[in-house]
């Protein structure tokens, strides 16, 4: 036997193993190493009544149960990527929040309709239905999705809809540096009218734009998309509340804005090469548009949706357009106010946070809709005069004017009369 030892050099006289039997022994195979350390050459038999879970073909195609990484194994060389809290810049993208209204009907120009963040843009050709659905892609997390339906054709003019998205949200992203990053759009979208649609970025502080195309190619059926824009070398984003840049999902176009080569890369803009390519969404009353789960990030690929809580998506949008007050079944306080002369008090009226910029406020107006009483005389009016900021800068409360005849100095409480409908709002706007 190779490397045999005498009998006479492991045992006594007695039987009993030498104490230096086990002399010369590479110290790797110490006994203890069993547990506390390792053996040089060490082999594990693949019983599977030892190790029942350990597989050899689990080696390179499956995975060892109860496996653990060492605290090492996610050092400063490895990265998560696109994982970040509040990663989507867009908000709202799921389309869950529509405090203006859930639909809309007869719509032939532009402007905020229904849900939040999300503005029809251009001439918009013929008239068109605008609501919150509730179809969505099977399986993905969403509920709601934004509609757009065609109830009147009309011809090949410009019609998209926008995001827009304030400078001082997009400094990360270092626009205007040799560092500038990529950033991948992604969307779940679904329409009647297949063919090529644009997607186009817009730098609005230095009227530069990029432009992508994708395709919706079965109609009626959920898709989704992603494109990756190249980061900008030139034209900083400002750092300030302005619109600094603007999606826009192009619907229809018209020969000024498809004449030229769609801008694939960044470039001063040029209306000509905006929406080259785009199919005319308004050309059939058969024709709709639904899109869901809007996401833009930093980045060359596309991450999973980020879901955000109820209460956090509201208030996000919320800095751009609030219902300050709604009356509900019975009356509602509003506010407190002084009389100031004979005839015209003045009170406060809280928004209970700062919006975006100076809001305007809007009450809503109707036949003695409001309650305007102090020292147990009391009148009705049709509606508090404007909202004036009285805190500089992003109100958080302002001033109105109430028409009320009353001894000067009296305090004075108002609120919506049993004549205001239920829903009657108060709303801010602040919108970029």
């Amino acid at each position: 036997m190779t490397k045999a030892r005498d009998i006479s050099d492991l045992l006594d006289a007695n039987g009993d193993v030498k104490s230096t039997a086990l002399d010369n022994v590479p110290p790797s195979n110490d006994a203890s190493a069993l547990t506390t350390g390792t053996i040089d050459n060490a082999r594990i038999s693949l019983d599977a009544n030892e190790i029942p879970n350990l597989d050899t073909a689990k080696i390179t195609t499956g995975t060892f149960s109860d496996a653990r990484l060492p605290s090492t194994a996610l050092n400063s060389n490895v990265s998560v990527p696109n994982q970040s809290a509040f990663k989507n810049i867009i908000i709202n993208g799921d389309m869950s929040i529509a405090q203006r209204s859930t639909s809309e009907t007869g719509i032939t120009g532009a402007g905020y309709k229904t849900l939040d963040r999300f503005r029809l843009g251009g001439s918009v050709p013929g008239t068109w239905t605008w609501s919150q659905s509730t179809d969505v892609p099977s399986g993905q997390g969403f509920a709601k999705s934004m509609k757009l339906e065609c109830t009147t054709t009309g011809s090949a003019a410009t019609m998209y809809f926008q995001h827009k998205m304030e400078g001082q949200n997009l400094q990360y992203l270092k626009k205007g540096t040799s560092s500038a990053e990529s950033t991948t759009l992604s969307f779940w979208v679904k329409s009647a009218k297949t063919g090529t649609y644009i997607a186009m970025l817009l730098d609005n502080d230095n009227t530069r734009h990029i432009s992508k195309s994708y395709t919706i190619s079965s109609a009626d059926t959920w898709e989704k998309k992603e494109i990756t824009f190249a980061g900008d070398t030139s034209g900083a984003f400002d750092n300030d509340n302005g619109a600094s840049l603007e999606i826009w999902f192009w619907l229809s176009t018209n020969t000024n804005n498809s004449s030229g080569t769609l801008a694939t890369s960044w470039a001063s803009q040029v209306t000509a090469n905006n929406a080259v390519g785009q199919v005319n969404l308004a050309d059939s009353t058969s024709n709709n548009f639904y899109i869901t789960g809007v996401q833009l990030e930093a980045g060359t690929s596309a991450s999973d949706f980020e879901f955000l809580p109820v209460d956090v998506n509201l208030k996000r949008c919320e800095r751009y357009y609030k219902i300050v007050s709604e009356k509900e079944s019975n009356e509602s306080h509003l506010g407190m106010a002084a009389q100031y002369t004979g005839s015209v008090a003045y009170g406060t009226f809280d928004l209970g946070y700062r919006m975006r910029t100076t809001p305007t406020v809007t009450f809503a107006s109707g036949t003695n809709y409001y309650d305007v009483v102090g020292n147990a005389i009391g009148n009705q009016i049709n509606a508090p005069n404007a909202f004036v900021n009285i805190t500089g800068g992003s109100s958080i409360r302002g001033r109105v004017q109430l028409s009320q005849s009353n001894t000067q100095g009296v305090a004075v409480w108002y609120r919506f009369s049993s004549n205001a409908p239920t829903g009657t709002q108060i709303t801010a706007e602040a919108e970029l």
